[in-house]
């Protein structure tokens, strides 16, 4: 885990909206099972991608509102932001290549 950043409420819009670069989110409980499979794909994808993006992970039991303030209703839900937006959403376990594609978008 060392390409991926705990993110909280407190340090959530320094670490991710005011990023320089594109920030893959993914939002998360240590209870859910879809989000313990998507783990080692996430970090992978940071692993792939260091120095290009950040990666970022936000516990929801911990960091309830700003799961709430982007709308988080099933976990794991990964968001791509650049520039502060939400750029691309996706809900549920999710191919490496199909998130990689969203990154590369995000960085062209």
């Amino acid at each position: 885990m060392a390409n991926v950043n705990e993110v909280s409420d407190s340090n959530f819009e320094a670490e991710v909206l005011q990023s320089s670069q594109p920030v893959l989110v993914d939002f998360w409980a240590p209870w859910c099972g879809p989000c313990r499979m998507i783990a080692p794909v996430v970090e992978e994808l940071a692993a792939d991608n260091a120095g290009t993006i950040k990666v970022a992970k936000v516990n929801v039991d911990d960091s309830p509102t700003t799961a709430a303030g982007f709308g988080v209703s099933s976990i794991p839900t990964l968001m791509l932001f650049k520039n502060g937006e939400v750029v691309d959403r996706f809900v549920g376990v999710q191919p490496k290549n199909r998130l990689q594609d969203a990154i590369d978008q995000a960085i062209a």
